[in-house]
């Protein structure tokens, strides 16, 4: 049984006074996430990833579709039941200043959820609770930073309180929106570990959202990788037979513009993708059929007026309609190159 589970999902934003104008941030999507694992989601700017994040953390209602929680629907959940999904699924969002409340020390913000659901009855409770999590994130002694405000720490700080502060509600799930992208380079693996950390010690999962596939590889390396283009899945398989070959041409794009300090490393498709259009289509005229024809150099009258479906390939799901023609091809190139 899965933990999570995404049934045929969508969501619409309207845009505008005119209720016709609207943009499918999410659309018919279906995932599940299993206890203790980590999925990483990868897209450009603006294809659903946050909108898919808060969709699962219960903070964006789906259009249409279903979000299950242990086989129940999250939107029709009450009482106990409501409240342990609430308490399960945490999020940690890209912003750590702007998730942390300015005008209060970082024990108001952190004990007020203790006190909420009865974790913790009193102020020695509370520290004591407190304490052992920002020992697990790294911030010792927990007194040094309990009575401090978010603009006394620095950004790698606030954001390991941001996890203290998921973690002190025993969540099964975390939603990590871009955890590490306004933290210091020097800074963003020992964030990947902690999670890994937390992964594996308390089995809680991760949906790890970012545009970096560098750090989806290293968090996710042994879990599943989902790419998303205009709110549709478009690819998804484990992470490592995933980015060693590509199967859908976006996702072969993503890759192939990814600098590697050593050639040898990278996939067996190393090279560059021709895109007809570097340009992202209007999201209020997207184009008919497959939502990536317009730059794909692959297209043809049947991806102009036809959307391809997720099928199984090789392992995984790809949503293209020629994934076997190409992919035969780029192994009639790789054979040319070896030989």
């Amino acid at each position: 049984m899965s933990l999570i589970e995404i049934q045929n999902a969508s969501i619409e934003f309207n845009t505008g006074k005119k209720k016709k104008n609207k943009i499918g941030a999410v659309v018919d999507l279906d995932m599940s996430i299993d206890e203790g694992e980590i999925i990483a989601v990868v897209g450009e700017s603006g294809c659903g990833k946050t909108t898919l994040g808060k969709m699962i953390a219960g903070i964006h209602k789906p259009t249409k579709g279903r979000i299950l929680y242990n086989e129940k629907d999250i939107f029709k959940l009450k009482g106990k039941q409501f409240k342990d999904y609430r308490l399960s699924v945490q999020m940690v969002h890209q912003d750590s200043y702007a998730a942390l409340n300015p005008n209060k020390t970082i024990y108001q913000s952190l004990s007020l959820p203790l006190f909420q659901h009865k974790i913790a009855r009193n102020h020695n409770q509370a520290i004591e609770i407190l304490t052992e999590f920002f020992d697990e994130v790294g911030l010792n002694p927990a007194s040094q930073f309990l009575e401090k405000y978010p603009h006394q720490l620095s950004g790698g700080q606030r954001q390991r309180i941001l996890l203290a502060r998921a973690l002190s509600v025993k969540p099964k799930l975390i939603v990590a929106d871009e955890p590490v992208s306004m933290v210091d380079v020097s800074l963003r693996i020992s964030l990947l570990d902690l999670m890994s950390r937390m992964n594996k010690k308390y089995k809680i999962s991760f949906v790890y959202i970012t545009h970096d596939l560098g750090t989806a590889r290293y968090i996710a390396s042994h879990g599943r990788i989902m790419v998303m283009y205009l709110g549709r899945l478009i690819e998804t398989n484990k992470i490592h037979e995933a980015i060693k070959s590509p199967k859908h041409p976006y996702f072969h794009a993503l890759i192939a513009a990814v600098p590697e300090a050593d050639p040898s490393t990278r996939s067996e498709y190393v090279n560059k993708l021709p895109l007809r259009s570097l340009d992202m289509p209007d999201l209020l005229n997207l184009p008919t059929g497959c939502k990536f024809h317009p730059r794909c150099p692959y297209y043809t009258e049947k991806c102009v007026e036809i959307e391809p479906k997720l099928m199984e390939y090789d392992g995984g799901l790809v949503a293209c309609h020629y994934v076997q023609e190409i992919n035969e091809k780029r192994q009639i190139q790789k054979g040319a190159i070896s030989s």
